[in-house]
């Protein structure tokens, strides 16, 4: 099977640039739907399931590379250059921000500016950093997880989408969770919420736009502001959304920044 079928890529949109979208554990690419469209008038729109999302090739998954994101930032990567992206826009959701700062790492002249909506570079607090968990409170949480797969998707949702008047969004989430092979989905959630990149942000040379959601419990506006310190000459934006996850709860305004933030970087203002 090809790059492109094993991570079940879709491109739209005819514009002369090009916008990769990367979405959050547990969920797949139809978690932009409401998003990409907007950018396919003016960009090439890229989507993509993280192997062991969505339609995915589920053999390709491997505990070995998948065990650190090392092995999905690779995978992007490669889907960058068998489509010969240049110069492309990463939006990225939750882990897959930090994937895509590693992938940018590694493929520098894939990317001209990367947008990071709800990026947490380490999940657990420590020594004067607040990732919003203590380690007991992640084991636990993980522990959850690793025992009963169902009754943390249900649990979990509500907390994550930050939006308990909005059942028809904490029902799409909770499904999205519970369609996730449950093997995979526990190893993603090690992988991802014991990650630790707070080293990867240094070096970070290109434009970046972080999205921070308000009363955002898995990624608090503590940990947008740290991401925001440690990359010179990035933006901040704090937006009305609340929850973790602006790109199905808030649409409307994720749009409005990304395009504000490309078409000021288009300009040079």
């Amino acid at each position: 099977m090809g790059i492109l079928e094993r991570n079940n890529v879709s491109v739209y949109g005819e514009g002369p640039g090009t916008i990769m979208f990367a979405h959050g554990f547990g969920c797949d690419k139809a978690m932009w739907r409401y998003v990409s469209p907007a950018f396919e008038d003016q960009y090439k729109t890229v989507l993509f399931d993280n192997v062991g999302a969505g339609g995915s090739d589920l053999s390709a998954y491997s505990y070995e590379k998948y065990g650190s994101l090392e092995g999905y930032a690779d995978d992007i990567v490669e889907i960058g250059r068998e489509l010969a992206i240049k110069d492309a826009v990463f939006v990225g959701h939750s882990v897959s921000a930090m994937i895509g700062i590693i992938a940018a790492k590694k493929a520098r002249e894939m990317f001209k500016a990367l947008v990071l909506v709800g990026p947490s570079p380490c999940y657990i607090n420590d020594d004067g950093y607040v990732g919003g968990f203590t380690l007991p409170q992640m084991e636990e949480l993980l522990e959850f997880l690793d025992t009963n797969h169902l009754g943390w998707s249900a649990a979990m949702a509500p907390v994550i989408m930050g939006n308990p008047d909005r059942t028809e969004l904490v029902e799409e989430l909770t499904n999205s969770f519970c369609r996730t092979d449950p093997a995979i989905a526990k190893h993603f959630a090690h992988t991802t919420f014991l990650s630790d990149t707070r080293p990867e942000i240094s070096g970070i040379d290109i434009p970046v736009l972080v999205l921070q959601c308000s009363n955002d419990v898995i990624a608090p506006e503590a940990v947008g502001e740290y991401v925001h310190r440690n990359i010179p000459g990035s933006r901040l934006v704090v937006m009305k959304a609340t929850g973790h996850c602006p790109n199905l709860s808030a649409p409307e305004e994720t749009i409005a920044h990304i395009k504000e933030y490309l078409d000021e970087l288009s300009t040079g203002r």
